[in-house]
């Protein structure tokens, strides 16, 4: 088995009855390019209308051409190094992201997804409102972190569950 680069979680399962709940729960979250492909092409938006992801997570989608691979969604980059976005359709941000989400939340809209990122989720960590982790039954042994900051532990209350045939979970926690 090659062992990934740790910037490209493709290990997760795909198939099993969780896909099933994802797609109808959470279609915003399927990328533009392959919702037709799951018959997902005008599915309206239910929770998000906004993704942020840091560079890395984004430059996952850029080594196959895909520059906005949210195209139904309001695409936010955060990058010191990248200030210019090379697609109209995807905002680059290099200040303040706790400051930039702060703005976003005083705006009408959805919620706000953030997409990947241990780093971002670091930064953004007093903004997270809720968390939506997706547990998969396999052992990576070493990867992105959820966090990538200092260790300050900080409680969620267990909001909500799903728990699927194929050993995935949803769990939501939300702030207390």
């Amino acid at each position: 088995m090659t062992v990934p680069a740790n910037d490209n979680p493709d290990f997760f399962l795909h198939e099993g009855d969780h896909g099933t709940f994802i797609r109808e729960e959470y279609p915003e979250i399927m990328p533009t390019h392959i919702r037709p492909l799951i018959y997902l092409t005008d599915a309206p938006n239910k929770h998000f209308d906004t993704v942020l992801q840091g560079r890395g997570s984004w430059e996952i989608g850029v080594r196959d051409g895909i520059t906005n691979a949210y195209r139904h969604l309001r695409s936010i980059v955060f990058s010191r190094s990248i200030t210019e976005s090379p697609d109209p359709t995807v905002e680059f941000v290099a200040t303040d992201p706790v400051e930039r989400v702060r703005e976003l939340k005083r705006e009408e809209g959805m919620g706000i997804w953030l997409c990947g990122g241990g780093k971002l989720a670091a930064a953004l960590r007093p903004e997270i409102d809720e968390m939506i982790i997706k547990l998969h039954p396999v052992v990576a042994a070493a990867g992105i972190p959820l966090f990538g900051g200092d260790f300050a532990p900080e409680q969620y209350d267990l909001a909500d569950t799903h728990v699927f045939n194929s050993g995935v979970m949803h769990l939501t926690y939300t702030k207390p």
